[in-house]
C-alpha cells in the first residue's frame, strides 16, 4: 500500500505517561518521531488525545460538560505539539472544531486541505466539536474528510491481537485482518463509529506501537508493523 496522505491518532500518553500536564521528554520524542516520519515524503496530519490532562466526568460533572473540558484539553496538547513542531522547523498549523478565538484557528475542511498540500503538519484538535463522540471517531472523520488513504493508530501495543496479551500468554496477533474479519471476530480495533466510519470510507487502520524508536517511519515505509485492517 503506497501512503500518500496520512492520519496519525496520538493519544494523551504521547504527551505525558502522568496525568495533568505535558511532559518535556515525551513531548520532543513525539516531534523526533513525527521529524523521521516526515522523510518518507507523506502529508501528515494529527488527532490528539487529552488523556494525560482529563479523562472523564467527575462526581459533580455531567457527561456533556466533562466532553466539553475534554475538547478544551485537545487544544492544550495541539498547541503544546505545534510550538515543538515549530521548534524543530517543522511547518505545522491548529485547527480545532471547538470554538476557541484567540487560540488557534476554526477547523474548515478546505482550509485543512489547502494547509497539507501547503506542506504543513495539520494538528486537528477540539474533537468533533460535540459531547459523546472519542478521539478515535475524531481522527476516523478528520481522515475521511481530508481523503486520507490510511488512519495510523498509536497505542503501546504492538497490533491487534485474538486476546489481552497481557492476560492470556497464548493470544494470537494478526498481522492483517480485513474489516469483516475483525467484526466477525469482535476485536477491539477502535471504537465502534470510528470503526464503522473507515470501514464505509474504505480508509485502512494500522495498529501499532508508537513508543518503540522509529516505528512510524516503518509504518510508513511499508514495514510489517503492526497490524493492519483493510477492504
Amino acid at each position: 500500500m503506497r501512503l500518500k496522505r496520512v492520519l496519525l491518532k496520538l493519544s494523551g500518553k504521547s504527551f505525558s505517561v502522568e496525568q495533568s500536564y505535558v511532559s518535556q521528554g515525551c513531548l520532543l520524542r513525539t516531534v523526533e518521531e513525527i521529524k523521521l516520519a516526515l522523510s518518507s515524503g507523506v502529508e501528515l496530519s494529527i488527532v490528539v488525545g487529552a488523556g494525560n490532562i482529563w479523562r472523564g466526568e467527575g462526581k459533580f460533572i455531567e457527561r456533556v460538560t466533562a466532553d466539553k473540558m475534554g475538547m478544551l484539553a485537545t487544544v492544550m496538547n495541539a498547541l503544546a505539539l505545534n510550538e515543538a513542531l515549530l521548534e524543530a522547523k517543522i511547518k505545522s498549523v491548529v485547527l480545532s472544531a471547538s470554538g476557541v478565538s484567540g487560540f488557534v484557528e476554526t477547523f474548515n475542511r478546505e482550509k485543512a486541505i489547502n494547509y497539507i498540500e501547503s506542506g504543513y503538519v495539520v494538528i486537528f484538535a477540539g474533537g468533533t466539536g460535540n459531547p459523546f463522540f472519542t478521539t478515535d471517531t475524531t481522527a476516523a472523520l478528520r481522515a475521511a474528510e481530508i481523503k486520507a488513504n490510511v488512519l495510523l493508530k498509536a497505542t503501546q501495543v504492538d497490533g491487534v491481537y485474538s486476546a489481552d496479551p497481557k492476560k492470556n500468554k497464548n493470544a494470537v496477533k494478526y498481522v492483517s485482518l480485513t474489516f469483516k474479519e475483525a467484526l466477525d471476530k469482535q476485536l477491539k480495533v477502535m471504537d465502534t463509529e470510528a470503526f464503522s466510519l473507515c470501514s464505509r470510507t474504505n480508509i485502512s487502520i494500522v495498529v501499532f506501537n508508537f513508543y518503540k524508536d522509529g516505528n512510524l517511519k516503518k509504518v510508513l515505509n511499508g514495514e510489517k508493523i503492526g497490524t493492519i485492517v483493510e477492504a
